[in-house]
């Protein structure tokens, strides 16, 4: 792409650039699921997959464990719910919690999906090359923004550029 300004920015605009990778790839697989009718949305397959591997779980167990906010996975549930994939039921113990499951109508869907989901991972080895490097940057990224929040390192670096004003 000419005059990619997003790419003239590098390292200064990374999320942008990891967004658009992301926005890139997500209007692809909505367009082949649209294609195959497969009525599901592109970040739907974690929850997906985290059900199959846990079986019934809490919003909130999803949440932490995915790495999400909490809000964004209750918006993902409650549209998988409206589509008949899962089943939710509240908590014996904490009746303000709901535990969620795959209901019959997702499992008999899973077939179809792993075959896709397999298809994907192909297609982003391929873009790849094979080259698994960049989950080792993304590792990193994770750790370091783990052990202190970008909004610190943010923060200080405003305040440190402010006092030398």
């Amino acid at each position: 792409m000419d005059n990619d300004f997003i790419k003239e920015l590098g390292y200064k605009s990374l999320d942008s650039r990891l967004k658009r990778v992301s926005d890139r790839m997500s209007r692809d697989i909505r367009k082949l699921y649209k294609e195959l009718d497969v009525d599901i949305e592109p970040n739907w397959y974690l929850i997906f997959m985290f059900l199959q591997k846990k079986e019934k779980c809490s919003i909130s167990y999803i949440a932490e464990h995915l790495g999400y906010a909490h809000p964004s996975i209750v918006v993902i549930v409650k549209k998988m719910s409206e589509k008949g994939y899962l089943k939710t039921e509240q908590d014996h113990l904490d009746k303000r919690k709901q535990i969620i499951s795959l209901s019959d109508k997702a499992n008999k869907l899973i077939p179809k999906l792993e075959i896709l989901w397999n298809s994907c991972e192909k297609a982003i080895l391929d873009i790849l090359d094979n080259d698994l490097s960049i989950l080792t940057y993304l590792d990193n990224i994770d750790l370091k923004l783990e052990e202190t929040s970008f909004h610190f390192r943010f923060k200080q670096e405003y305040l440190n550029s402010k006092n030398k004003l």
